[in-house]
């Protein structure tokens, strides 16, 4: 098969396992700064509910995860939800679910950036650096930890380039001390923590209002995005089908990981202490618990995540425009592969210089806290949008299930529906509610309009992007809504096979 541009479509090397995709999602997911930052952050909204919130916001991404599993068994593809949509509901849908993957990860490694930058200085605090040249070194401030996390994301972005394979080989080794640390301190916190258990904690009733119990379903459903990176490295996984139980495997253990940290942090932490301390949860929670230098050793697992989730961010991208290059709704650039590391090497460099220019943009929100606020919820609700599209997608590729049997067709049809259902709805309702919260724009994470510009701007810039594909690279895509690539795929309406 022969690309749009005229020649036979570059191959990937396919020289990954299911260990390796375990270690890209779980990476892309990064448990230990979800829950290093994220439950902070997320406590601020909920209050003490994180286990009840984790749990919930677990349940529709389930449902999500089922219908990427279904869809790649019969469609393995690097684009994942911009093929599966753009062939089973619109061409322009196809192409905002792939737009609103890129955008939304590229803000995630912009504000990821500064997480890792925020990380570091905390580490070289711990250690006795305080002063640097005569600058107080402050973790909470975007300006210095956003230029040395630009340092950092340059390195992991040479990695990248060197290939898949050597990005998940180190990805595994961080992972495998992240998991240590955290079941050691989360563990010992849950047993030794002071404040007792309580029922309430997980009783979503006593949330303080509609708009918490939205916003922190969004944070959570944030939280557990990422799980679907395996999927953007298929054709480089040797079985297809090792990409969906890499999925799968992730999401249960990140669930086990988050609500461990959730427990553990509320026996550890009051509910002061979680909000106030913000971007360096973990590292008060590991002073709470051991004396140097064993509490230093959770902020160096947070720091090795944002590491890891900064070089697997980048992968998963560029393959999605890899494959949007394949049909030519993105320019030829993204299909450039490198002869020496046989990787979309040009266009991960690229992903890398956007990524710094809009962190350097974020330099306007002067907080850690803040910027990652603003940043989570915007990507929370594009997210809801591209999952919920995913899931739609499914249930009418194998809709033909609803004459196999009740068993099957709530396996294939209902359950991806409903879950599709409830993140539209979520996002919806938060996007009403920051409209509704303010009465003038403002920079801010407590500005409505603000926090509902961001993801607007995110979905309006999908729109123009799919016009200039359309109009003026005349990609056949939009008049088939196939990608270049085929893979003997169902027909619609099929039930699955696979």
């Amino acid at each position: 098969m022969r690309t749009p541009y005229g020649s036979d479509p570059p191959v990937l090397p396919k020289s990954l396992g299911v260990l390796d995709g375990i270690a890209i999602a779980a990476s892309s997911t990064a448990a230990t700064t979800s829950i290093g930052i994220g439950l902070g952050v997320t406590a601020g909204v909920v209050g003490l509910h994180l286990p009840i919130i984790m749990l919930l916001g677990f349940i529709p991404i389930l449902g999500i995860a089922s219908a990427y599993s279904r869809l790649n068994k019969v469609e393995p593809n690097m684009g994942s939800g911009y093929v599966w949509v753009g062939r089973s509901l619109s061409p322009w849908l196809g192409f905002l679910t792939g737009w609103i993957g890129i955008v939304s990860t590229v803000v995630f490694l912009s504000y990821t950036t500064a997480v890792t930058g925020s990380a570091l200085i905390q580490l070289v605090g711990e250690a006795g650096l305080h002063e640097l040249g005569g600058l107080h070194l402050d973790p909470d401030s975007t300006a210095q930890s956003t230029i040395l996390g630009i340092v950092v994301l340059i390195g992991v972005t040479c990695t990248a380039v060197a290939g898949a394979r050597s990005a998940a080989n180190l990805q595994k080794w961080l992972l495998v001390f992240e998991y240590a640390v955290l079941l050691t301190f989360c563990g010992y916190g849950l047993v030794k923590g002071p404040h007792p258990f309580s029922l309430d904690w997980l009783n979503p009733f006593t949330i303080p209002s509609g708009q918490a119990l939205a916003q922190g379903l969004l944070l959570s459903v944030f939280c557990y995005w990422g799980f679907d990176a395996t999927f953007s490295v298929n054709e480089e996984i040797r079985d297809p089908k090792d990409a969906s139980k890499a999925g799968t495997i992730t999401l249960f253990t990140m669930l086990a990981l988050f609500l461990l940290g959730s427990f553990a942090f509320q026996r550890v932490l009051s509910a002061d202490e979680l909000v106030g301390h913000g971007a360096q949860g973990l590292t008060f929670f590991g002073d709470r618990l051991a004396a140097q230098p064993l509490a230093a050793l959770p902020l160096i697992a947070l720091t090795f995540s944002a590491i890891a989730s900064l070089q697997s961010g980048v992968i998963p991208t560029v393959r999605g425009m890899f494959a949007m290059s394949r049909d030519r709704t993105l320019g030829p650039l993204w299909l450039k592969v490198s002869p020496k590391y046989g990787t979309p090497a040009a266009g991960t460099v690229v992903i890398c210089c956007v990524a710094m220019g809009i962190a350097i943009l974020s330099l306007l929100i002067p907080k850690i806290g803040d910027l990652i606020l603003a940043s989570v919820n915007a990507i929370g609700i594009v997210v809801s949008l591209y999952y919920a599209l995913t899931a739609l997608a499914a249930a009418n590729r194998f809709r033909g299930a609803l004459r196999e049997g009740v068993g099957e067709a709530v396996r294939a049809v209902v359950i991806p529906v409903l879950s599709a259902l409830f993140l539209l709805g979520l996002g919806g309702y938060l996007g009403w509610t920051f409209y509704t919260s303010a009465d003038h724009f403002e920079v801010s994470p407590d500005n409505g309009w603000f926090m509902l510009f961001c993801p607007t701007v995110m979905l309006l810039s999908g729109f123009v992007a799919a016009a200039w594909a359309k109009w003026v690279r005349k990609s056949p895509y939009f008049v088939t809504g196939l990608s270049t690539v085929e893979t003997d795929p169902a027909p619609l309406g099929a039930p699955e096979t696979a």
